[in-house]
């Protein structure tokens, strides 16, 4: 009997070892990443294999998964974000830019949040250079715009909004940004305002943030990204430099 308790408690001191080893609490005593730390799997140093982060398929697994948005919005974002910036000579558009997945992932967050900002009442009107003044976080607001398109959609034309012509989607669109939806919850040029913002920052954010797929943004104004260090071109005549992401920078 003494010798199974005896063996019992070795695998249960192997097994909260393996644990502690596993959740990052044993790495040098610092849970590494914080919460995520935990989530992470204990990996064997004899292994060199890293992470391909150029390899399309990898990105794809963190940029292209939806992290708040039901598909029903992401589909409405993508179709709204397409007009606002469509493809044309110049370049790709929102759509293939990747810029509802940049919305998308920033709303899971403390953008979608508020969580920097102050929130709390009493709520006044304010001056337009004050910025939004209210009690909805940013989630609340595109949840409510995003049903209130559908809607005006619905009304106007009998179709959902991912079914309309790009005319038709302008013009809704258009209608939104003129106030002439009547919404008594938000104001209709603030969410066109704000669904616009988030356009032009994922069209043209790192693609570390899931929008400016391949750095097409980028590309189309020539503009460099993340680089290190210009000192091979500073004396030089003006040199259209290839752009590269955050991602490029991790360890290989």
């Amino acid at each position: 009997m003494a010798e199974n308790s005896k063996q019992q408690e070795k695998n249960e001191s192997l097994s909260r070892r393996k644990f502690l080893k596993s959740s990052g609490i044993a790495v040098g005593g610092l849970a590494v990443g914080g919460a995520l730390g935990r989530l992470l799997p204990f990996k064997d140093k004899t292994n060199t294999d890293k992470l391909d982060v150029k390899n399309p398929r990898v990105a794809e697994t963190y940029t292209q998964a939806l992290m708040y948005f039901s598909q029903q919005q992401f589909k409405m974002v993508e179709a709204a974000t397409e007009r606002i910036f469509p493809a044309d000579d110049n370049g790709p558009g929102a759509k293939d830019l990747g810029v509802a997945y940049f919305i998308d992932h920033q709303l899971s967050g403390d953008w979608g949040f508020n969580s920097r900002e102050y929130m709390q009442p009493p709520f006044f009107k304010g001056e337009k250079v004050q910025g939004y003044q209210g009690r909805l976080n940013r989630r609340e607001i595109f949840d409510i715009g995003l049903r209130e398109l559908q809607n005006h959609s619905l009304t106007k034309y009998k179709k959902n909004f991912v079914e309309l012509s790009e005319e038709e989607q302008n013009d809704i669109l258009t209608d939104f940004a003129e106030n002439k939806v009547n919404i008594t919850t938000i104001s209709p040029s603030g969410f066109f305002n704000m669904l616009r913002s988030s356009t032009l920052e994922g069209a043209y954010s790192d693609p570390l943030y899931s929008g400016n797929r391949n750095m097409d943004g980028w590309k189309m104004r020539n503009y460099p990204g993340s680089q290190m260090t210009y000192t091979q071109v500073i004396d030089k005549e003006f040199t259209v430099i290839p752009p590269k992401s955050l991602k490029d920078h991790l360890g290989q």
